[in-house]
């Protein structure tokens, strides 16, 4: 069976469902990503101060993070198309919004933000039931990797590209182009499965949603590697991905005196995941769960790195190990929980995903500079370092975490 899950795994994009949802998964990625640093132009134009920036971006964040346990429901509950294509409407519609307030009113801007925040949250977790809706078990991997590759090239060329669109077109006429975007992600992507008819999610409006939701809890809590790599992811994010967002920049002045390092780092953690993305198409290792997790630990060479007074190539290196290793994790995490979760309440357990692990990571940002003030750079890195090893060394020890899987792979065959 592996030597044919390695011939057919190319053939994923020639696919034209599939294609369709890379597409529009791409599609949300970039105008995801585009819209802070549109944002971050208009700031350098004047048109937007820095507190407005930071108000504009908070309130995309809050209606992101409303919008995912809805969202997680309904897309169990209802047709995930429908809900990628509304979610995509809606942060289509918000986009233009944001423009027409740049240069006059922050408040205008911040509640059209919040909309395309709300759509992005409400894609997340329906993108992710589309994949396993789309694709068959065999080839989920091979899919899940294509779509971290076209995040990753997307996150490594679209900076030239924006700055190049830059000198042809103004703030407003960039904010407009990330609704069009918006509107590619809300129109390609294919039909997934019918809208449930039957069983417990077929019940209507009248269920109430805190109820629906818990039932996709419940789910969660039946895996007990999911509950122990999503521990583990959260607290890489949270402290880890943090501590090194806001030191990085000061050890790149302080102890370099460059930009140099802070540009060389971010760009060669985008080079590891675009490579761990690679490997991870073909690369099946036997205890899948546990390579995933030692993947995820690789992060703490990151903040490690900061730590000692080392070359700054060593720090480069370091971010480039951090990279390989959050996609060496971030794809056979993905396409475990399309394969072990029930299919009706994929979505809930998705958005329970997204809002825990992406959810606490603003809360991580808000206290580390306190804390650096506080404890000193040293001690912050120190312990977010030993934290991010020590936090995937024991979401190990769970069984299942072995193969993320509840039975063992020999079982399962």
């Amino acid at each position: 069976m592996e030597a044919g899950e390695t011939r057919r795994s190319p053939s994923i994009l020639r696919e034209p469902d599939f294609v369709r949802l890379w597409t529009g998964m791409t599609a949300s990625g970039l105008a995801t990503w585009a819209l802070p640093f549109v944002l971050g132009l208009g700031v350098l134009e004047r048109e937007l101060s820095a507190a407005g920036l930071g108000v504009v971006l908070a309130a995309r964040t809050a209606g992101f993070l409303v919008a995912l346990p809805v969202a997680g429901v309904l897309a169990d509950r209802y047709s995930r198309r429908g809900v990628v294509l509304w979610a995509g409407l809606a942060a289509a519609a918000g986009a233009p919004v944001i423009a027409l307030g740049l240069g006059w009113s922050v408040p205008l801007m911040a509640v059209a933000a919040v909309v395309v925040g709300v759509g992005q949250g409400a894609c997340r977790p329906a993108f992710q039931a589309l994949v396993a809706d789309v694709v068959d078990a065999e080839r989920r991997q091979a899919a899940n990797a294509a779509l971290a590759l076209a995040v990753r090239i997307t996150t490594l060329t679209a900076p030239g590209l924006t700055a190049l669109l830059a000198t042809l077109l103004d703030t407003r006429a960039l904010l407009v182009g990330t609704g069009v975007v918006w509107l590619c992600a809300a129109l390609v992507p294919p039909k997934g499965r019918p809208a449930a008819t039957t069983g417990p999610n077929a019940r209507g409006a009248r269920v109430r949603f805190l109820a629906e939701f818990a039932e996709g809890v419940r789910e969660a809590r039946r895996h007990p590697w999911f509950l122990a790599g999503l521990a583990a992811l959260t607290a890489v994010i949270a402290t880890g991905y943090s501590a090194t967002s806001v030191a990085l920049p000061l050890i790149s002045r302080d102890r370099y005196d460059t930009e140099v390092v802070l540009a060389a780092s971010v760009t060669a953690y985008t080079v590891g995941g675009l490579l761990g993305a690679l490997l991870v198409t073909r690369w099946r290792p036997r205890a899948q769960g546990w390579a995933a997790l030692t993947a995820l630990a690789c992060y703490g060479f990151a903040p490690l790195a900061l730590l000692l007074p080392v070359h700054w190539v060593v720090i480069v290196a370091a971010y480039v190990i951090a990279g390989l290793g959050i996609e060496l994790f971030n794809v056979p995490w993905f396409t475990a929980t399309q394969r072990e979760v029930e299919p009706d309440k994929l979505a809930r357990v998705s958005s329970l995903d997204f809002l825990l692990s992406y959810g606490l990571a603003p809360i991580g940002l808000a206290l580390i500079a306190p804390a650096i003030d506080a404890f000193g750079v040293t001690t912050v890195l120190g312990v977010c370092a030993a934290l991010c090893f020590l936090a995937p060394a024991a979401a190990a020890l769970v069984p299942s975490a072995r193969d993320f899987a509840r039975r063992p792979t020999a079982a399962r065959r």
